[in-house]
């Protein structure tokens, strides 16, 4: 995924399925240098974890 579309999906009040390795996540936002997120698994479990962006794929 790139930059541009991390920003969509961040503005977005659209439940959109975003992975990371094959497990659902919620993007919680993007760093400054546009190449990680923050996200956490979608569930109980608020871990957040910093990943490359390049890694996120959309459903």
């Amino acid at each position: 995924m790139d930059s541009k579309r991390v920003r969509q999906i961040l503005s977005s009040s659209a439940d959109i399925d975003v992975t990371y390795n094959g497990v659902s996540v919620w993007i919680d936002e993007l760093h400054e240098d546009g190449q990680k997120a923050t996200v956490h698994l979608r569930g109980p479990l608020e871990e957040r974890t910093e990943v490359d962006i390049r890694e996120l794929k959309e459903e």
